[in-house]
C-alpha cells in the first residue's frame, strides 16, 4: 500500500528534522537574513522560449490534425485556438508561416475556406515521434510516476496533466494509448471537485530519489551523500547567478547559510515542517527544483505549477522563489507569460542533457525554419532530405550566446529585507 511505505518515508524526514531541530532552533523559524535580488534578463533562455512557442504550437496542431477523423482542419474550426496555443496572431496565418509542415487546400464544398493536412515531411517526423515514445515508454510512465508521488494526495486533474504534456513528454492521448498499459500503476478517479483525474495506485519506492540527490551520488564525493542520508550533512543547489551577483558578499553569505539548511526530498512528508521556517522556503525550492528536472526541456509555465501549489504543499505566494534564487532559476517574461527554467538544465544557450524527444523537435523546428526561408522567396519546398541530417549543431549556433544582460559591478544589486517585509510585499 501507499501510505504504509509512505510511513516508512515520514519517519526518516522527522528523523532528520528532529536531529536538525536539537542542533539549531532556527531551522523552524526566519532567521536567515534574505536579499532581494533586481530580475536580469537571460537573453539565450529567453530566445529559446520563443523558439519553442511557435514550436509547441505547431507540434499541437500536428498532434489536432492526426485526431481528425476527416485528417484535416478548416481555418473556421481553429479560429479561436490562438490563446490555447500560446499565439498573439490568428491561427490561419501561422498555418501559412510553415508550407513545409502544413499543406493548404480548398474546401470540398465550400471554395472559400481553406483546409489544412500534413505535408509528407511533418508526416514522417510524427513517425519517429511516435518511435522515440514507443522505445522510451518506461522512462515516461516513471516520469508520470513520480509527478503523482509528488502530489499530497498522489492525485492529479487530467486537464492539469494535459496541459503539460508537452512539457512532461507524455505522448498525445496519453490516458487512452499509455495509462491503461499500467493498471497496477495508474488508476482513473474523480478528484474532490468533481473533475477526471489521475492517480498514483501504486508507490515506487526506487523512483523517490530525486535529481539532486541522483546528483550527488554520482558525484565522486560520495562520502557527503552518504552523510547526507545519515542526516548529518545537507545537499547543495547548483548555483549558476548573473553576472554582478555571485561575488557580492552579502549575496554569498545568505546563499552558504541556505545551503546548510537541511535538504527534504520533494517525495517526502513535509507537513511537520513549520510552514513560515526557512527550512519549508528550501523545502519548496526542493519541489520547485525536482518538478522542472522532470519536465524534458527544464522549463513550464508559472500558471501550470501555481495550479498545482496545494497540490504540491507550496506557499501561497511561492512564485517570489523564482527571483528570490536567481542562481537556481530564471523567470522568463517572453511571449506573454511567464516561463519558469531551471538554469541548470542548460549551459551556452542549449540543453545540457537532452531527451530524444527534445532532439526530434528540433528537427521539427528546423523544417519550420527552412519553410519560412522557402516561402519568403515565393516558393513551397517540402525538405524531406533536411531532416534526416543531425541539425543539432545548427540549432546550437542559432543560439544567442551572452547568457545574462551585464550589471555593472557598481550598482546596487540587491537590498536587505525581513520575512515580515517580503509577506507585505511580495505579490504572485
Amino acid at each position: 500500500m501507499i501510505f504504509r511505505t509512505q510511513n516508512c518515508i515520514s519517519s526518516s524526514v522527522s528523523k532528520l528534522i528532529s536531529s536538525a531541530t536539537s542542533s539549531s532552533s532556527c531551522l523552524q523559524k526566519r532567521f536567515i537574513t534574505k536579499v532581494r535580488l533586481k530580475w536580469v534578463k537571460n537573453r539565450s533562455i529567453d530566445h529559446i522560449i520563443d523558439m519553442d512557442t511557435d514550436l509547441k504550437a505547431a507540434c499541437l496542431l500536428k498532434d489536432a490534425i492526426k485526431r481528425s477523423s476527416t485528417g484535416f482542419l478548416t481555418a473556421k474550426s481553429v479560429s479561436d485556438w490562438h490563446k490555447l496555443l500560446g499565439l498573439t496572431f490568428p491561427v490561419l496565418r501561422f498555418f501559412r508561416r510553415y508550407p513545409t509542415l502544413f499543406h493548404e487546400f480548398p474546401h470540398a464544398r465550400y471554395a472559400n475556406l481553406p483546409c489544412f493536412r500534413l505535408t509528407d515531411t511533418a508526416m514522417l517526423l510524427d513517425s519517429e515521434e511516435q518511435t522515440i515514445h514507443q522505445t522510451y515508454e518506461s522512462d515516461t510512465m516513471e516520469r508520470l510516476c513520480r509527478v503523482l508521488m509528488m502530489m499530497k494526495s498522489r492525485t492529479m486533474p487530467l486537464q492539469s496533466l494535459h496541459s503539460l504534456k508537452w512539457d512532461l513528454g507524455l505522448p498525445d492521448n496519453f490516458e487512452k494509448t499509455l495509462v491503461p498499459k499500467y493498471q497496477d500503476d495508474f488508476r482513473f478517479v474523480r478528484t474532490s471537485n468533481g473533475l477526471p483525474g489521475l492517480r498514483l495506485a501504486q508507490w515506487h519506492e526506487e523512483f523517490s530519489v530525486s535529481a539532486l540527490q541522483k546528483k550527488n551520488e554520482s558525484n565522486k564525493t560520495g562520502d557527503e551523500y552518504r552523510q547526507f542520508k545519515r542526516g548529518k550533512t545537507a545537499l547543495a543547489f547548483p548555483m549558476n547567478f548573473p553576472r554582478g551577483y555571485g561575488a557580492q558578499k552579502k549575496v554569498k553569505a545568505w546563499m552558504e547559510e541556505f545551503q546548510k539548511l537541511p535538504y527534504i526530498s520533494p517525495y517526502e512528508d513535509s507537513r511537520q515542517i513549520d510552514p513560515n521556517s526557512d527550512l519549508m522556503e528550501k523545502r519548496a525550492v526542493g519541489v520547485l527544483h525536482e518538478f522542472l528536472s522532470l519536465t524534458i526541456h527544464k522549463k513550464t509555465k508559472r500558471n501550470y505549477l501555481r495550479s498545482l501549489r496545494e497540490e504540491l504543499n507550496l506557499p501561497h505566494k511561492f512564485t517570489r522563489l523564482f527571483t528570490r534564487y536567481p542562481g537556481i532559476f530564471y523567470l522568463s517574461l517572453k511571449c506573454k507569460t511567464t516561463t519558469v527554467t531551471l538554469k541548470e538544465g542548460y549551459q551556452r544557450g542549449s540543453l545540457v542533457d537532452p531527451h530524444p524527444l527534445v532532439r526530434t523537435r528540433k528537427k521539427f523546428y528546423h523544417v519550420m525554419k527552412t519553410g519560412l526561408l522557402y516561402r519568403g522567396k515565393g516558393e513551397i519546398v517540402t525538405p524531406q532530405q533536411d531532416i534526416l541530417l543531425d541539425v543539432d549543431a545548427n540549432s546550437e549556433t542559432e543560439q544567442a550566446e551572452t547568457e545574462e544582460e551585464e550589471i555593472g559591478t557598481d550598482d546596487e544589486c540587491y537590498e536587505e529585507t525581513s520575512a515580515t517585509e517580503e509577506d507585505e510585499s511580495d505579490e504572485d
